[in-house]
């Protein structure tokens, strides 16, 4: 088995003026492409190369001598979530018992958006802010650095946006907080969050 870059699951040019077409060959193009090939070559001729994705992170997470694999794996789970995080004409807000679940454990759904904007502002550095629900079907916010992910924590993630600044940077300079401000005015695919919803309970 050899670990393939997924297609963006829209065209390249579909989330602009958001996100240009710009900023995704670089971003799928460049950088999710070059997490799929270093991974091929760092299991290449091992039983790892036969493994998902999800069990390869899982198998490598916090070994010191697997942590090159650890980051490519997870980076390219992290970034085929990242694109269906999205959509053309997303944003707006879910429906459903994912709305009432979003009031309950932030408030409102403003409060959610305040949480996870000032989350994703506060990340220092690289990495991601999620949307998650854990065991108990409980809903938080959560970042993460670099190439780490909530898979390794038992939860569930329904949706991220990535801070890394090549996913912003064309666009938004060091504007941050106005990525974050459109990602989920503009952008969220709050159809995709709710299919994750719907699996894990």
């Amino acid at each position: 088995m050899t670990f393939i870059l997924p297609p963006l699951p829209y065209a390249i040019d579909a989330l602009a003026p958001h996100i240009s077409a710009e900023t995704l060959e670089f971003h799928h193009g460049k950088h999710h492409q070059s997490y799929v090939t270093n991974l091929n070559n760092l299991t290449v001729n091992t039983p790892q190369a036969n493994m998902s994705l999800v069990d390869l992170i899982q198998a490598s997470y916090g070994k010191d001598d697997q942590r090159g694999i650890f980051n490519n794996a997870a980076q390219i789970w992290n970034h085929t979530f990242y694109w269906q995080s999205m959509q053309p004409n997303g944003g707006g807000q879910p429906t459903g018992l994912l709305l009432d679940y979003i009031v309950r454990d932030f408030g409102s759904f403003d409060g959610f958006k305040d949480d996870f904007i000032k989350a994703g502002i506060s990340q220092f550095g690289s990495g991601y802010v999620w949307l998650v629900m854990d065991a108990d079907g409980r809903l938080s916010i959560r970042t993460t650095g670099n190439a780490a992910c909530p898979l390794t924590d038992t939860l569930t993630p329904l949706l991220t946006c990535d801070l890394w600044e090549h996913a912003y940077y064309i666009d938004y300079r060091n504007r941050r907080p106005e990525y974050l401000a459109v990602f989920l005015a503009s952008l969220a695919n709050w159809t995709f969050a709710v299919e994750n919803f719907q699996k894990s309970r």
